[in-house]
C-alpha cells in the first residue's frame, strides 16, 4: 500500500509542551507548571454575555471575518491601548485562536523557499506553520546576555535575499523578555532597509510589568504596512477555552488571509465573538487585577529562585520564568523528567522552544500563590539532592 502520509508533516515532531502534559494528567499528586493557561476563570460578565447570546438564538454563522461589532471594538482597542488604527471592514479578521492567525499570514505571505526569521527560544509554532506553508523557518538564537531580547546585530546574520517574514514574539512564550520602543527602533530601521514583513505576535501585551508599557511595532513610523499583528482574548482575558483571536494587517494582505479563513474554517465560534464584545468594552479592571496578581507571583518566584540557587534574568512579560540549569550539568530534558519523576513538578524543558533553550526550563506562574509555594517547595528538595545537601 502507498504511503499515505505527506512527507512535509510526517517530518514536525509533536509539541514538547504537550509530551509533560500528557504525563502529568496520569499523576494523581503531581504539581504542574507547566502549561501557559490562566488560572482565573472568565470574567463573569463575559461569560454572561456569552450565555445571553444563546438564550437570544445567536447560533448562527457569522460573516466570515467576525462579527462587524467585534471588529469595531477591535478597532478601538487597539487605538486605546496600542495606538495603532484599522479600518474594521477590510483590515481585521477574527480567527480560532491566535494559532490560526499565524497559520493564515504565513501562508497568505510565502512562496515556496521564502524564509522567515524566527527568534528563538520562542512559541513552538512558528517553525511548524512556516514549514507547513511551505517557507524555511531560520532560528535566530537569542542569548540571556541580551535578556532574550532581539539585537540588531542577531537580525543582520540571518537575513539573506530569500528572507521575507520576521516573526516578533514579544512579551515571549516561554523567556517573558519584552521588547522596548528603544529596542524595537532599530530592528523597524533593519526590516525597512531589507524590504521585510514582519509577524507581530502580542498575545501576552497586556501582561507587561514594571515601568515599561508594551509598544506595538505596527506604531512605529513605516511598520504599519509591513506587520501583520496577531492578537487574542486567551491570556489577557482568561478565555482559552473559547478559542478566539485576530489577526491585523494592511487590506492587501488580509484579503488573502481571509480567503483561506473562507475555505478551511467559514467563521470563529458565534457565542465567542459576542462574549469578546463585552470583553473588548468592559474588562479593564478584570485585565488590571490579573495582571497584578501575575506580578506578584513573578516578584515571589523570581526570589524563590534566587534563593534555592537557580539563576534567572527578571521576565518583564507574559507569565513565564526561565531558569538556567547548566550548573547541574544535565540537558534540560533529563531536569525536567527526573524532577517529573522525583518531585511530581512538571515543568518544560528549554529545547521544547528551539535549540537555544537548551540548559532552561519554562516554569510557569499562571498557577496560585499556594501552588507555586507547594511546587517551589520540591523543586527546593531537588536541587538541594542534587547539590548534596540531602
Amino acid at each position: 500500500m502507498r504511503n499515505p502520509l505527506n512527507k512535509k508533516i510526517a517530518t514536525i515532531p509533536p509539541s514538547g509542551i504537550r509530551k509533560f502534559f500528557d504525563i502529568v494528567s496520569e499523576m494523581k499528586e503531581a504539581i504542574s507548571l507547566g502549561v501557559g493557561e490562566p488560572d482565573f476563570d472568565t470574567p463573569w460578565h463575559i461569560r454572561e454575555e456569552g450565555i445571553y447570546s444563546l438564550e437570544k438564538g445567536r447560533t448562527f454563522y457569522t460573516a466570515n471575518a467576525g462579527l462587524k461589532d467585534l471588529r469595531t471594538e477591535i478597532h478601538n482597542y487597539l487605538q486605546r491601548r496600542c495606538n495603532v488604527s484599522y479600518n474594521p471592514d477590510t483590515e481585521i479578521l477574527v480567527t480560532v485562536g491566535g494559532s490560526e492567525a499565524i497559520d493564515i499570514a504565513m501562508r497568505a505571505m510565502l512562496d515556496p523557499g521564502d524564509e522567515v526569521l524566527v527568534p528563538q527560544p520562542s512559541f513552538v509554532s512558528y517553525v511548524p506553520c512556516a514549514v507547513l506553508a511551505g517557507g524555511v523557518a531560520v532560528p535566530i538564537e537569542l542569548e540571556e546576555k541580551d535578556q532574550f531580547r532581539l539585537t540588531p546585530e542577531k537580525l543582520l546574520e540571518k537575513i539573506t535575499p530569500r528572507t521575507k517574514i520576521l516573526v516578533l514574539p514579544f512579551p515571549n512564550n516561554p523567556t517573558g523578555a519584552i521588547m522596548t520602543r528603544e529596542d524595537l527602533e532599530p530592528i523597524a530601521k533593519i526590516v525597512e532597509e531589507h524590504d521585510l514583513f514582519i509577524l507581530s505576535d502580542e498575545i501576552y501585551s497586556e501582561l507587561t510589568y514594571g515601568s515599561e508599557e508594551h509598544v506595538s511595532i505596527a506604531s512605529l513610523p513605516g511598520m504599519w504596512e509591513r506587520t501583520v499583528l496577531i492578537n487574542g482574548f486567551s491570556k489577557a482575558f482568561a478565555m482559552t477555552g473559547w478559542r478566539l483571536g485576530y489577526a491585523c494587517a494592511p487590506a492587501v494582505i488580509l484579503k488573502e488571509m481571509l480567503k483561506i479563513h473562507q475555505f478551511a474554517i467559514m467563521c470563529a465560534p458565534t457565542t465567542s465573538q459576542y462574549a469578546a464584545i463585552d470583553a473588548m468594552k468592559n474588562s479593564d479592571d478584570d485585565v488590571k487585577m490579573m495582571r497584578e496578581s501575575y506580578d506578584q507571583r513573578r516578584r515571589y518566584l523570581l526570589h524563590a529562585f534566587e534563593e534555592i540557587g537557580l539563576e534567572c534574568f527578571e521576565p518583564l512579560g507574559a507569565f513565564y520564568m526561565f531558569p538556567s540549569i547548566k550548573r547541574f550539568g544535565m540537558t534540560s530534558d533529563e531536569f525536567a523528567t527526573r524532577l517529573l519523576n522525583e518531585e511530581q513538578v512538571a515543568v518544560v524543558p528549554g529545547t521544547a522552544f528551539g535549540d537555544s533553550g537548551e540548559g532552561f526550563l519554562r516554569v510557569s506562574y499562571a498557577y496560585s500563590l499556594d501552588n507555586l509555594k507547594k511546587a517551589l517547595g520540591r523543586i527546593e528538595r531537588f536541587v538541594n539532592r542534587l547539590d548534596g545537601k540531602e
